[in-house]
């Protein structure tokens, strides 16, 4: 039988769409990345989810740590859904995600795990058009190559349930990802200010801080942020810039960090 397949939405159009540039400018982002050793075994990580162009560097802070990891064997990404409304978390409802690097299996035994819960069903239309998640596909399967992914997207769901859900199948081996960038369509000057007041919050573990102008991505930093708290884990952060450090104007700027969790 053969398995059904969620093919690229945004290929071209916030990262290159030939597999040779592909892998070229991911593996320029990450040969850029400055080297980072935390002092914890990485647990969780929050990356950016723009176009490469503008959110790549600071993504690839993040994703140089995983380079030749050999204990992370499977991943749970959690981002945003920026399109479609729903109740809960939503799984893709397919057995792979396409990119133009190839295929990342759905990991089936986390899928039967999560969808235990009522909060979890299937929405292809939810992640029809998404990025958030599918602009870290790339990445992992660069820096993760054959690790099988679990792709959650956030409607309206409670975090701490989120992290009900999620913290019981996050082990040794499986790292959370978060998809989620910062503020938005501020001056530079202000979306430091704003950024730097979020990391601040980020780092000291309050969940209750984080609003929708803080982060698009905020159930999933949420999510991890309770995981985090009970587990008590550390955070540091890895890269904090915005859009006019990378690639944009700095009259109207999108923010996006970097944070490593764990212990």
């Amino acid at each position: 039988m053969c398995p059904t397949v969620r093919p690229p939405a945004v290929a071209g159009s916030f990262y290159p769409a030939g597999p040779e540039a592909l892998r070229a400018e991911v593996a320029q982002h990450l040969d850029g990345a400055a080297t980072v050793d935390v002092s914890f075994p990485l647990r969780i990580l929050i990356v950016p989810h723009a176009g490469y162009v503008y959110s790549g560097p600071v993504a690839a802070t993040g994703y140089q740590m995983l380079l030749g990891s050999r204990r992370i064997k499977r991943v749970i990404a959690v981002g945003p859904s920026h399109y479609v409304r729903f109740t809960g978390l939503a799984l893709p409802g397919v057995d792979e995600l396409e990119t133009p690097l190839g295929r990342v299996a759905v990991d089936p035994t986390l899928v039967d795990q999560v969808t235990e819960s009522a909060l979890v069903a299937d929405s292809p239309t939810a992640h029809s058009r998404e990025h958030s998640l599918e602009v870290q596909l790339p990445f992992l399967q660069t820096v993760l190559p054959g690790v099988p992914v679990l792709p959650l997207l956030t409607g309206s769901v409670d975090p701490a349930a989120g992290a009900d859900i999620i913290e019981p199948v996050l082990d040794q081996s499986t790292l959370l990802l978060v998809s989620s960038d910062l503020s938005h369509y501020h001056d530079a000057t202000t979306a430091r200010h704003l950024d730097e007041a979020t990391a601040e919050h980020i780092v000291q573990l309050d969940p209750d801080f984080i609003g929708w102008e803080s982060a698009c991505g905020r159930i999933g930093v949420q999510i991890a942020m309770h995981i985090a708290r009970r587990r008590s884990y550390r955070v540091e952060v890895l890269d904090l810039r915005n859009s006019a450090d990378t690639a944009g104007s700095p009259d109207r700027v999108v923010g996006y960090g970097t944070f490593a969790l764990g212990g």
